[in-house]
């Protein structure tokens, strides 16, 4: 989004609802008539992690400045008082920044597991405070044994870009039974990127945390085009990215990645200062079931796990997807039997046409399907699990010359079922996943740069047992925002002025959680609860 503008300037380091914390809305009458050298702390409208009552411990995982690209490295030591099983962990990051400074990406890592991974927001000369939270119970493996920890939000520390992030983050733990069993094993790939698997493996997840990055292309790879279109950002294949993860060279997993739009994102940080894009700070892993592939794990041996991004073009960086796989076992067997029965996929389809004129367009259409099962001879019987998934994107890419108007209309959906057939009726969990970006980028005469943007992050959630519906969910997160500033000129000079407002609704069999947010000229004028 005209780049030679502004350009998000990510650190490109290797690196579940969030919740950021602000001060109360102000009156209509306290809003500026652009923005100021302060605005409102970032705030989003996702729930906050619910905390069990009674008793709980908390260590300090990390407390660090980063100026660079110097990692923090430490040691975490499992709290003391809490015990080594707990209802709940909830990991959260406070942090603050002033001055100026791009959005950066960053990890953190515990034993070399990802457990987090971030970006941050983008400040104001009087600085900024901002807090996530996420819940890590799942990675309980990981925590009940001192580990090694490394974190990196990479920056750049000079006379422009003055901003130092300065961030803390702890672990919480609650002691007691979880309501969903953690995996018993919390795995990382080795050297040559090889896995092995507890023998008695009867169920495996692989998440990636997956995202284009780096200032380059990448970040933006939704824009790309074909070559022989006149655009700064171009691909062969076009826009269309797939997350494909592979079980010694055998298709395993196909996902489409989330489109991340970062706090500099489409030339127009006034959209993000406070209130951000969805998944913007708690960047949520793309999870494939390999439950599938045990039988061929569970022989003791390394097997190859390889990561590709289809579409990148060849030579170019900026994905990073560092994998962890989560492991639960047969308490009843040393080892679990099995076998990969059906490995099917579908032909990759992708076509992105080219259209000269005023504007240029190229139309994208691509999809692909993936379907495999397999089945393990556990001390309970034979169960077979089948997993099928369905991917599809659609765009339409507008922008005239000079890239002084740059619009897209996109959507991609990635449609997911998982059957589990053994003792008693089979269970399916069926889960429909919707991306939306629709919205463009002018410059005009007079050097005003306006962004008007929706973004939409949506999940439908089926679960069966028999045929019968036995729970069910609803997600729709959505961003609306429209800011105008004035580009090419010192930033006092800017005269910006910006609304940003965005809608969580999470609703289904366990309840309702509405909430709505707007944020104009960097002050906070709405805060709504819907339910």
């Amino acid at each position: 989004m005209k780049r030679r503008i502004v350009m998000s300037m990510l650190a490109g380091a290797t690196l579940l609802a969030s919740t950021l914390l602000g001060a109360g809305p102000a009156g209509a009458a306290d809003v500026p008539a652009e923005f100021g050298t302060d605005w409102h702390d970032p705030v989003t409208a996702a729930p906050p992690v619910d905390r069990p009552a009674g008793k709980s411990c908390q260590v300090t995982l990390a407390e660090a400045q980063f100026k660079d690209f110097t990692p923090y490295r430490g040691t975490y030591t499992p709290p003391k008082g809490c015990g080594d099983r707990w209802s709940k962990v909830v990991l959260r990051l406070d942090g603050k920044v002033k001055g100026r400074q791009f959005d950066r990406l960053g990890y953190l890592h515990v034993g070399g597991v990802e457990i987090l991974r971030t970006s941050t927001p983008e400040p104001s000369p009087d600085g900024i405070a901002w807090s996530v939270e996420k819940d890590v119970t799942r990675y309980s493996d990981t925590f009940r044994s001192s580990q090694d920890v490394e974190m990196l939000i990479g920056n750049v520390v000079d006379d422009t870009y003055t901003g130092v992030l300065d961030v803390k983050v702890t672990l919480t733990f609650y002691p007691g039974r979880p309501a969903a069993a953690p995996a018993d094993k919390v795995l990382t790939l080795g050297e040559d990127n090889t896995l092995t698997t507890p023998r008695n493996s009867e169920r495996i997840l692989a998440e990636v945390y997956a995202t284009g990055s780096g200032g380059g292309c990448e970040e933006f790879w939704y824009l790309a085009v074909p070559g022989r279109a006149p655009y700064s950002c171009q691909a062969d294949g076009g826009p269309y990215r797939e997350v494909q993860i592979k079980v010694d060279g055998q298709l395993a997993g196909i996902a489409a990645p989330f489109p991340h739009v970062w706090t500099g994102g489409w030339s127009n940080p006034f959209l993000w200062y406070v209130v951000p894009a969805p998944r913007a700070f708690d960047v949520k892993p793309i999870e494939y079931d390999l439950t599938p592939f045990a039988g061929l794990l569970n022989d003791g041996r390394p097997h190859k796990v390889d990561l590709s991004v289809v579409g990148v073009p060849e030579g170019q960086s900026g994905w990073s997807a560092p994998v962890d796989v989560l492991v639960w076992q047969d308490a009843g067997r040393t080892h679990v039997p099995g076998k990969l029965t059906v490995d099917r996929a579908g032909d990759l389809a992708n076509s992105s046409t080219y259209t000269a004129g005023s504007p240029e367009r190229v139309d994208t259409g691509a999809g692909h399907r993936l379907t495999v099962s397999g089945y393990l001879d556990t001390s309970h019987g034979r169960v077979t699990t089948t997993v099928s998934r369905t991917l599809a994107n659609t765009s339409v890419h507008r922008w005239t010359d000079g890239e002084n108007m740059d619009g897209l209309d996109a959507k991609w959906t990635d449609d997911e079922s998982v059957t589990v057939d053994g003792r008693g009726p089979a269970r399916t969990t069926l889960t429909r996943r919707t991306y939306t970006m629709n919205g463009s980028t002018t410059i005009g005469d007079d050097a005003r740069l306006r962004t008007v943007l929706t973004l939409g992050d949506r999940a439908a959630v089926v679960e069966t047992r028999g045929g019968r519906r036995t729970g069910w969910s609803r997600l729709d997160d959505t961003v609306s925002g429209d800011a105008t500033y004035t580009t090419g000129v010192p930033r006092d000079q800017r005269h910006a002025v910006g609304t940003t407002s965005e809608r969580y609704r999470l609703y289904g069999a366990a309840g309702c959680y509405d909430r709505s947010l707007t944020s104009v000229q960097g002050v906070l004028t709405e805060e709504r609860d819907g339910c």
